[in-house]
């Protein structure tokens, strides 16, 4: 069973119903919708989409959408375009204007108190890159440094500064509120800088039915990863956004800070997704390159819950392919990997009793040679806890809860099950006894270790670990 699950990026070429089953077939775990770009419109037809297939097939397909977030871009030109060259002089300004060959207007209107002297304005994804000169009134003089073609709506990122700015937009709060009265699972949240951001839409959420709705913090600049240890403690998981990251950071630090993101992800016990063109070449061609198919296996071998495909799947000429490199490369990598050695090395901290009962079912999963492990939870974070401390045993994650079914598809190791209620630990245990036999095809004498403590529907009562044999 692959441990590493896959997100799918959603869009043209796969919203129909014949691709984005061979999708799911392929190895598609969750369904990320990008709300930097479409309707509300376009993104209800995905949605029902994806329901009506992952309903047909019986299979826990999470949706995930990501926020367009706090997003700085040029205004436009009276030609569409102009082209700058090294040393030329180029004002930023938040006037209202139509821009032309010496300014163009922006669309944040704090830009001017934010910048000082000196900051640099990489635009359009990092390629033209300007200095601010001089402050002055509404306007940012800023010196060429590198030149090129300029269109309209262009991106800005302001590398190592944090934006005085409300994190949620107007139009992120009618997103969000669009994805609660979708029942999205997953919440995809934008550029977060410190863990404020993630509080804020934390709050946001409760307070507008969204709950059960968990957050995925995406790192994508430098106080991003300066504060990731207190990000992981109110968001769910976070996503190592390695596009804007690398515009925002320079690239040649960009691995490094993967490997050091996924592994203190993996102390802390927090899922971690690895995002960003990771088969980009597949938007054109049949098959990946090796330094590409290396790209996804590297990403295994560090640690992460999870893999994403963004323009392969979305608008690629071979989404289906895509999925299918993707998961064979994880399985494969996966097959290499001791995660027993791993397991006994690793320096885990326990500070509750799940924690514990947890980390001693993976312990007396491997000491027994078990096949696998059953864990019983409503919510789902008895199972989350047991697959953090990545085990190489499989994790079946029962749960009567349909939304926790889904949401345990991003959960590494973890083969999400749905059942019915029990009021009883014994019918609890013959149950997931027999679920264990059906998923795992066991055979006589093989070994499984069953944990959890759900009795009639109530929550937080895990607290017993078991082991059977078949």
């Amino acid at each position: 069973m692959r441990k590493t699950k896959i997100i799918c990026t959603i869009g043209p070429a796969s919203e129909h119903e014949d691709v984005l089953t061979r999708m799911i077939k392929a190895g598609m775990d969750v369904a990320r919708l990008n709300f930097s770009h479409g309707s509300h419109e376009e993104h209800q037809s995905k949605i029902d989409l994806i329901k009506k297939v992952r309903q047909k097939l019986h299979m826990p397909i999470a949706i995930m959408l990501d926020t367009k977030g706090p997003e700085y871009r040029i205004k436009t030109f009276e030609n569409g375009k102009i082209e700058l060259k090294d040393g030329d002089t180029f004002t930023l300004t938040t006037d209202d204007i139509v821009g032309n060959q010496e300014r163009v207007s922006v669309n944040y209107e704090n830009l001017i108190k934010d910048l000082k002297v000196g900051d640099r304005v990489l635009v359009a994804n990092g390629i033209i890159i300007l200095q601010v000169r001089e402050l002055k009134g509404n306007d940012a003089i800023c010196d060429v440094i590198a030149g090129g073609t300029l269109s309209d709506r262009k991106s800005m990122n302001f590398p190592n500064k944090v934006m005085k700015h409300a994190y949620l937009s107007k139009q992120d709060k009618d997103d969000l509120l669009f994805g609660i009265k979708n029942e999205v699972d997953y919440v995809a949240a934008s550029f977060v800088s410190t863990k404020q951001d993630v509080a804020d839409l934390r709050s946001f959420l409760d307070e507008n039915g969204g709950e059960d709705i968990e957050i995925i913090a995406k790192i994508e600049n430098r106080s991003g990863v300066d504060h990731v240890e207190e990000i992981c403690e109110i968001a769910n998981g976070i996503m190592i956004a390695r596009g804007d990251l690398g515009v925002e950071i320079p690239g040649v630090e960009v691995p490094a800070i993967q490997k050091y993101l996924i592994n203190k992800c993996r102390m802390l016990g927090t899922r971690v997704i690895t995002a960003t063109e990771m088969l980009e070449s597949m938007i054109h061609n049949p098959r990946p390159t090796r330094a590409e198919l290396s790209d996804v296996a590297n990403a295994v071998y560090d640690g992460s819950s999870a893999i994403m495909l963004s323009g392969e799947s979305a608008a690629g000429k071979y989404p289906v392919e895509a999925v299918k490199n993707m998961a064979e490369t994880a399985e494969y990598t996966e097959k290499q990997i001791n995660y027993g050695k791993r397991f006994a090395n690793a320096d885990f901290q326990t500070k509750s009793i799940v924690d514990a009962i947890s980390h001693a079912t993976c312990a007396m999963a491997i000491d027994v040679d078990a096949k696998c492990i059953v864990v019983s939870s409503l919510t789902g974070r008895t199972v989350r806890m047991v697959s953090r401390f990545r085990c190489p045993v499989d994790i079946i994650g029962m749960t009567t809860s349909e939304k926790a079914w889904r949401k345990l598809n991003l959960s590494w190791g973890v083969k999400p099950v749905l059942c019915e209620e029990y009021n009883s630990m014994e019918v609890m245990f013959y149950n997931a006894m027999n679920e264990a036999k059906s998923v795992m095809k066991l055979k006589k004498g093989d070994h499984i270790v069953l944990t959890g403590g759900l009795i009639n529907g109530k929550t937080g009562n895990t607290n017993v670990i078991k082991v059977e044999t078949v």
